[in-house]
């Protein structure tokens, strides 16, 4: 079961992940959140981030603050 987000609006985001090449050559992992389910949904959130919401309802993934 893929993760699913519903923003403050009410529309549900489903948490996808993709291996992409940088300029410099590095292997990254991007994460991105699409309205339907594709290839390379994920079934949770990755350790270390949280889902946050941008100002106009996207829903983002942002590094989780390190506990004291």
């Amino acid at each position: 079961m893929a993760f699913t987000y519903e923003n403050s609006r009410g529309v549900t985001y489903v948490l996808h992940s993709k291996e992409t090449t940088l300029k410099n050559g590095q292997q990254r992992t991007i994460y991105y959140f699409a309205k339907e389910e594709k290839e390379g949904s994920l079934d949770k959130v990755p350790e270390g981030f949280k889902v946050a919401e941008t100002n106009n309802g996207l829903p983002v993934l942002k590094r989780a603050d390190k506990p004291d």
